[in-house]
């Protein structure tokens, strides 16, 4: 028994004295309790909402103040007509659009329509805000006391997705998923190999400067991601059926641009960490789950807490995905996702800066 005792604390010692194992058995558990249980939820809120109002009359504003002060929606302005609509949806500001015809209140008693434009990119989404919407301008009238024999009928238009399809939401989640986890474990299992096997003194007393190193270590892995890219891109089409409404060199760019913010995520974690172990722990907790959970790729960035709004803020796969989804699904240029392009872009440069200084403390 005293033999299995000391044996037992030897194990506990051989565990705890790893501060990245520590870290990842006590700290990641309630990381993702409070992440699902708080920050976390399917509930849709602040979702953008513009209101076009022909008709002008004492209910449609009674009800615009009700779907206002919701907290399921965040009201931008009062559209002027049709076409200030698609601007606003193109350049993702709203989610959904409220529009009242012509003689509303009139014809209220006899089964008005509404008419209810909602971005369907994201089908659960679409959803629930059409059951929201309609349930606050129902309520409103039942509470006005108004008598109705055919209540109020919303004429449903879902933009971009009519068919609803959950591939269109979660393709362009996946694709950034993949490559975030594929480019950055591939670049820093392989530097990191090196160091274990002792080659990379070669590399370090060679007359290269880092900077040429570094990007010497990125290039194979760079077509390795083209050929990935390729492959999700080819699959999303012919096996998924998910349009490619924009232009394909576009979403090709755009994908190997953000496939190289990971190969600079991974040059950066090969170092800091000294084992192939401790390279793949990284890659597959620490960037993996902020990219399922803080992207938007499942749970609307809206909804969270603004700490991790904040946060998210310096997810890569946040911008990826949303300039993604607006290049495949809604079918837009390089000037729309210029400010998505940029902030990768920015990425890039300072994961390199990074990685650069830490190689200079190294070759010290």
């Amino acid at each position: 028994m005293k033999q299995f005792l000391s044996f037992l604390k030897k194990e506990f010692y051989h565990i705890f004295r790893d501060l990245r194992t520590t870290i990842i058995m006590i700290v990641i558990p309630v990381v993702l309790v409070v992440l699902f249980g708080y920050a976390i939820s399917t509930e849709i809120k602040s979702s953008g909402l513009v209101v076009l109002d022909h008709g002008h009359d004492l209910l449609t504003q009674r009800i615009t103040d009700r779907l206002i002060s919701n907290e399921y929606f965040d009201f931008y302005k009062q559209a002027a007509d049709y076409e200030e609509i698609d601007r606003l949806f193109r350049k993702d500001k709203i989610k959904i659009a409220v529009v009242f015809p012509t003689g509303f209140a009139e014809n209220v008693g006899n089964g008005s329509e509404v008419q209810l434009l909602v971005d369907a990119s994201s089908p659960n989404e679409a959803t629930s805000l059409i059951e929201y919407a309609t349930a606050i301008i129902n309520t409103e009238l039942s509470e006005g006391a108004l008598q109705t024999t055919g209540g109020i009928t919303p004429v449903v238009r879902l933009l971009y997705n009519p068919q609803m399809k959950d591939a269109y939401n979660f393709v362009p989640g996946v694709m950034g998923m993949i490559l975030i986890l594929i480019c950055s474990i591939m670049t820093s299992v392989g530097i990191v190999r090196e160091k274990e096997y002792g080659s990379m003194e070669v590399l370090l007393v060679s007359p290269l400067k880092p900077i040429y190193i570094i990007l010497a270590k990125a290039a194979p892995y760079l077509l390795i991601s083209l050929v990935n890219i390729l492959t999700i891109l080819l699959l999303s089409y012919f096996l998924l059926e998910v349009p490619i409404r924009g232009s394909l060199m576009l979403v090709i760019m755009l994908s190997l641009l953000y496939a190289l913010v990971a190969l600079c995520l991974g040059l950066f974690v090969s170092t800091v960490v000294s084992t192939q172990k401790g390279a793949m722990l990284i890659c597959a907790m620490v960037l993996m789950l902020p990219v399922i959970l803080l992207s938007g790729m499942m749970f609307p960035i809206e909804n969270m807490p603004w700490i991790l709004q904040l946060i998210s803020n310096v997810i890569p796969a946040r911008w990826y995905i949303v300039a993604l989804r607006d290049v495949m699904i809604k079918g837009l240029g390089v000037l729309d996702i210029l400010p998505e392009i940029t902030i990768l872009f920015a990425m890039v440069v300072g994961l390199i800066v990074l990685s650069v200084k830490r190689f200079k403390i190294r070759l010290e």
